[in-house]
C-alpha cells in the first residue's frame, strides 16, 4: 500500500502567530478555524510553507535546506528561504519536519522583529519548546493520514488494474487481488477480468468483462462499491459503458482498446494522479429499436459516432454529440 507521504508542515502555531500576511491569491490570512480539517496544511499557498514542503520530501536523505540555525542551541533548527521569507525546520523523532516558526528577514537583522532576532530572544528565553507540534497539530495530521488512507488505496488498485490490463492488452484473463486499505494480512477480495477479441467477425470487437469476488462483510459496503469503481474506471469509464448482471461488468469496445488504454492509464498512475470517470454528457444517436431495448434492460448501445452508452439521462437535456450529427445528416434520407 502507499504510505502517507513525508513533507514538511506548518504548526498551527505559525499559521496563527507568525504568517500574518504574504499569502497566494488572498490579503488576508486565512482562519485557521476555518481551514478543511482534512485538507494537508502542507499545500497551504503561502511562499515559505511551498518552500518548507519542496525542501523536506519523502526521504530524510533529499531533504534541502541552508543548515541548522546557529542562535537555537536547545533545538536543532534547519533553516530555509524563499525571497526574504525565512523559516525554521524541526524534524521530530518519527523523522516528520514541522515548519515550526516564519518570518521576515529585515534590516540588516538589526530590526526586533527580523526573523533570527527573534529565534535568538526565544532560545535565550528558553521558549522554542513552545513552538514544537502540540496534540493539537498531531491530531490534525492524523486527520490528513485518515483522508488520504482512501485515495492512497484507490492508487494501489489502479497500479494493481494496470499491470493486470497490460498483462491482457491482447485477450486472456486474469484474477486481480484487491488490497484491504488498512491490513494487508486481511482479505478484501479479488475481480477476475477477460478480453477477448472478435476480429474475424462482421462486426470487430474487444469485449471485457470483470467479475468481482468480495468479502461478504465489504460486498454492499461503501468501500466494495468504491474498489468497484475504482477497477472499472481504470479499465474503461463505467457511466457509459458498462452492463452489469450480478457481481460481473461487461463492456464493448472497438478491438485495441485495452492496450491504448493500458498506455493512457500508465502516464496517470507514473503521475500519482486516479483516473478520473465519465459521464454520458452527449446526445447520442442510435438506432430507435436498440435505443428502446436497451433503455428497458439497462444495457450499452453503440451509437453512430461509436461510442457505447447506458441510457440513464434525457437526451433532451443534452447538448447533441458531432460526430453523430455528422453521420446522421450523411444519411439518405
Amino acid at each position: 500500500m502507499v504510505s502517507f507521504i513525508r513533507r514538511a508542515r506548518p504548526t498551527l502555531r505559525v499559521l496563527r502567530a507568525d504568517l500574518r500576511d504574504g499569502w497566494e491569491g488572498s490579503r488576508a490570512q486565512p482562519g485557521v478555524d476555518g481551514l478543511d480539517p482534512f485538507s494537508p496544511l502542507s499545500d497551504l499557498r503561502h511562499p515559505i510553507i511551498r518552500k518548507a514542503a519542496e525542501s523536506f520530501g519523502a526521504e530524510q536523505v533529499d531533504d534541502l535546506h541552508e543548515g541548522a540555525i546557529r542562535s537555537s542551541t536547545d533545538f536543532s533548527l534547519l533553516e530555509i528561504r524563499r525571497g526574504q521569507w525565512r523559516g525554521a525546520v524541526w524534524v521530530d523523532q518519527d523523522d516528520w519536519p514541522w515548519l515550526v516558526a516564519a518570518g521576515l528577514a529585515k534590516g540588516g537583522h538589526d530590526d526586533r522583529d527580523d526573523f533570527y532576532e527573534v529565534v535568538k530572544r526565544a532560545n535565550d528565553a528558553r521558549v522554542i519548546g513552545d513552538w514544537l507540534p502540540t496534540e493539537e497539530d498531531r491530531q490534525q495530521l492524523k486527520r490528513e493520514r485518515v483522508a488520504a488512507l482512501i485515495p492512497d488505496w484507490e492508487l494501489e488498485i489502479q497500479r494493481r488494474t494496470l499491470a493486470a490490463l497490460e498483462s491482457i492488452a491482447t485477450g486472456g484473463g486474469i484474477e486481480l487481488i484487491l488490497p484491504h486499505p488498512q491490513d494487508a494480512a486481511e482479505v478484501f477480495g479479488s475481480a477476475t477480468i477477460t478480453i477477448e477479441q472478435h476480429a474475424d467477425t462482421d462486426y470487430a470487437r474487444e469485449d471485457l468483462h470483470v467479475e468481482f469476488r468480495l468479502a461478504d462483510h465489504f460486498r454492499a459496503s461503501d468501500l466494495g462499491w468504491i474498489a468497484t469503481i475504482r477497477v472499472l474506471i481504470s479499465i474503461s469509464p463505467p457511466e457509459i459503458s458498462w452492463d452489469r448482471v450480478g457481481e460481473t461488468f461487461s463492456t464493448v469496445d472497438d478491438i485495441g482498446h485495452a492496450s491504448a488504454r493500458a498506455d493512457e492509464l500508465r502516464a496517470i498512475t507514473d503521475r500519482r494522479e486516479l483516473a478520473s470517470s465519465s459521464t454520458n454528457d452527449r446526445a447520442h444517436y442510435a438506432h430507435r429499436r436498440n435505443l428502446a431495448d436497451a433503455a428497458i434492460d439497462g444495457v450499452a448501445v453503440r451509437s453512430m459516432c461509436g461510442v457505447y452508452f447506458v441510457q440513464t439521462r434525457d437526451w433532451e437535456t443534452l447538448e447533441r454529440c458531432e460526430a453523430c450529427e455528422t453521420r446522421w445528416t450523411s444519411l439518405p434520407q
